[in-house]
C-alpha cells in the first residue's frame, strides 16, 4: 500500500471514530435523560396521591358525629337521591358541637369525578342550635328553619345527587363543620368561597361517606 492510501485510511478511521464517539455520547444522554423521567414519575404520582387523600380524608372532632337514616358510613346511598331517581337531598343528623359554635357549614362533594372533585352540595350559616337537615330540602336559596345554599358545580343552587358515568362506584363525602362565626356570605356562594370564608374559624368537624354507581344497562 502506497504511504498517500495509508494516510486517508488513517484519516478515514478517526472521522469514523469521531462519528462513532459522537452517537455513543448522544444515545448515553437520552438513556439518561429517559431514565431521569422514569424516576421521576413515582414521585409525581405520590404527590398527586398525598394531595387527592387530603382532600378526602379529614379526621373527625372527637364526640362530634354526623349520620343519615338514609345509609351508613360507607354504603350504598339508595337511588332515590340521585340523578338516577328522585335526585332529592337525603336527612342527615349530628350530634352537638363543641361550645362556641355559632353556625354549620356542610359541604358534599365527589372525588372520585373524571374532570376532579365535584361539588354536589354546599350549606352555610345553619344555625348552631340545629342538629339536622330533613329530607329533600327544597333547592332554593333559603334553607327552612334557617341556613342559606350555595351552588354546586352543576351550576344550580341547592342538592344535585350523584350522578356518576356507567362504571364503578363513586365515594361521595358528607362534610360538616361547627363554626365559631356567622359568614358574611349572600346566597349562591360556591364551596370555595365558603371555605375561604370559613378559614379559622372550624371549631370542629365530621363526615359520612356513601357510594353509588350506575351500570351501562
Amino acid at each position: 500500500m502506497r504511504l498517500s492510501d495509508r494516510s486517508c485510511t488513517s484519516s478515514t478511521l478517526r472521522t469514523v471514530s469521531r462519528r462513532g464517539r459522537r452517537l455513543w455520547r448522544h444515545v448515553l444522554g437520552v438513556c439518561c435523560s429517559i431514565g431521569f423521567l422514569i424516576l421521576l414519575m413515582p414521585m409525581a404520582s405520590c404527590g398527586n396521591s398525598v394531595t387527592r387523600s387530603e382532600q378526602v380524608q379529614e379526621s373527625s372532632t372527637p364526640g362530634f358525629q354526623l349520620e343519615s337514616s338514609a345509609f351508613k358510613e360507607g354504603a350504598t346511598i339508595p337511588k332515590q337521591f340521585s340523578c338516577s331517581g328522585e335526585n332529592i337531598s337525603p336527612a342527615l343528623r349530628w350530634t352537638a358541637p363543641p361550645p362556641g359554635t355559632r353556625s354549620f357549614v356542610l359541604i358534599v362533594d365527589d372525588p372520585d369525578a373524571p374532570g376532579g372533585v365535584w361539588t354536589h352540595w354546599v350549606v352555610y350559616n345553619l344555625p348552631a342550635l340545629v342538629r339536622e337537615i330533613p329530607e329533600n330540602v327544597p333547592k332554593q336559596d333559603d334553607i327552612p328553619g334557617g341556613g342559606l345554599q350555595g351552588r354546586n358545580s352543576f351550576g344550580k343552587v341547592g342538592y344535585g345527587g350523584p350522578c356518576p358515568p356507567p362504571g364503578k362506584a363513586h365515594r361521595y363525602f358528607f362534610h360538616l363543620y361547627a363554626l365559631d362565626t356567622v359568614l358574611s356570605l349572600k346566597a349562591g356562594a360556591g364551596k370555595q368561597d365558603v371555605l375561604n370564608a370559613a378559614k379559622g374559624h372550624i371549631r370542629a368537624r365530621t363526615g359520612l361517606m356513601g357510594r353509588f354507581g350506575r351500570s351501562w344497562f
